[in-house]
């Protein structure tokens, strides 16, 4: 499959660029606020009608949610990727003009964010966590597109026909579209997944359980395109040729997920006896 070649610089003017790359986050907060928006106002889908706030602070909340899930994104990578680099050069750790971010950084920074700007409106926490798992995966889809445009993140080699040869590739060999993949099953598959919980399950109603769902189904994803995605360079594989520290980051929100699951059901199972 021919690389698209599209320029990684959506718009220029004079010295001032704008990539594809910020364009996905910002779009992906602004899409996700406006989703968020709509499911805020509908009141039947939440745990005693209560959303976790107002549907019109959606759009406060929307600026806590840039500035954590950049901050936290920027200091996951320097801790979990390139601690080392960092502490030698402590003044590079806010220069994000090198591309390094991680998600799972961004996400704590996102879930952190969460929980104190909910408490600050008397609102479930645990239903705010909800509202991001039900709205992330828009932002997930379009960075991971952002990600294939700047031919960043590809895979290993393959011989399938829908192989990609990047043009960042120094080796110039057919490779895994792995940041599609991500594409796919990160953000449009668990969109489709956690939009038939919210709105024929009706999870919302048992705080803990879309966000149970969401670190369920994202963290299976990235494990799976872990095992066809290049490590970082500067960090390899952590075991066995196959182990890298994607996965390792992944692995506690499918724990996390499963435990979210299983306490928003007995709890739900409980208030039914009582």
């Amino acid at each position: 499959m021919p690389f698209p070649n599209i320029d990684p610089v959506a718009l220029a003017i004079g010295p001032i660029a704008i990539r594809w790359y910020a364009l996905g986050y910002l779009f992906g907060v602004g899409l996700g606020a406006g989703y968020g928006y709509l499911l805020l106002a509908n009141s039947r889908l939440w745990h005693k009608g209560q959303p976790p706030f107002k549907a019109a602070d959606i759009w406060d909340f929307a600026f806590w949610t840039m500035l954590s899930i950049v901050l936290g994104g920027r200091l996951g990578y320097v801790l979990f990727y390139n601690l080392p680099f960092y502490l030698e050069n402590p003044t590079q750790i806010l220069n994000t003009l090198d591309g390094g971010m991680s998600y799972h950084g961004g996400m704590l920074g996102l879930m952190l964010a969460a929980i104190v700007f909910t408490r600050s409106k008397q609102g479930n926490w645990l239903s705010a966590l909800d509202l991001i798992a039900s709205v992330s995966t828009i932002g997930i889809f379009l960075v991971r597109i952002a990600n294939f445009i700047n031919a960043e993140l590809y895979g290993a080699p393959t011989t399938l026909p829908w192989g990609v040869i990047f043009p960042t590739d120094p080796e110039q060999l057919p490779r895994h579209p792995s940041q599609l993949y991500e594409a796919v099953l990160e953000g449009l598959l668990l969109f489709l997944i956690i939009r038939v919980f919210t709105h024929v399950f009706y999870s919302l109603r048992r705080p803990g359980m879309v966000a149970g769902v969401f670190g369920i189904g994202y963290g299976l994803s990235r494990i799976a395109v872990e095992f066809v995605r290049l490590p970082d360079a500067h960090i390899g594989y952590l075991f066995g040729g196959w182990l890298t520290m994607g996965m390792l980051l992944s692995l506690p929100l499918v724990l996390a997920g499963i435990g979210l699951v299983i306490y928003a059901a007995t709890r739900s199972q409980s208030a039914l006896r009582a």
